[in-house]
């Protein structure tokens, strides 16, 4: 079975924190890249972050330096920590799985994060 489950999603105030995880199956997590997308409304959906099966990370322009994407492999968890949020951040955040250096092919349920202002 693939699945993608993401949590932490919920409503902050700007300049807070977030941090959201993603469980995935063994197989899935060992085997695939591991990506953070997000889409707001009227926006496509667009790439926040990645991190391969290794230690190698790559973040949007908009994120960088606020954002942080993790894995545990003990876990097969994925998490992203979001910081200094604004509510241009405000989105679905999904999590999604695929070979290295392809469209990711599994994608979670995503989860909604909401910023005040």
């Amino acid at each position: 079975q693939v699945q993608l489950v993401e949590s932490g999603g919920g409503l902050v105030q700007a300049g807070g924190s977030l941090k959201l995880s993603c469980v995935a199956s063994e197989i899935i997590f060992r085997i695939n890249t591991m990506y953070w997308y997000r889409q707001a409304p009227g926006k496509q959906r667009a790439f926040i972050a990645r991190t391969g099966t290794g230690a190698s990370t790559n973040y949007a322009e908009s994120v960088k330096g606020r954002f942080t994407i993790s894995r545990d492999n003990a876990k097969t968890t994925l998490y992203l920590q979001m910081n200094s949020l604004t509510p241009e951040d405000a989105a679905i955040y999904y999590c999604a799985a695929g070979p290295s250096g392809r469209q990711p092919r599994y994608w979670g349920q995503g989860t909604q994060v909401t910023v005040s202002s």
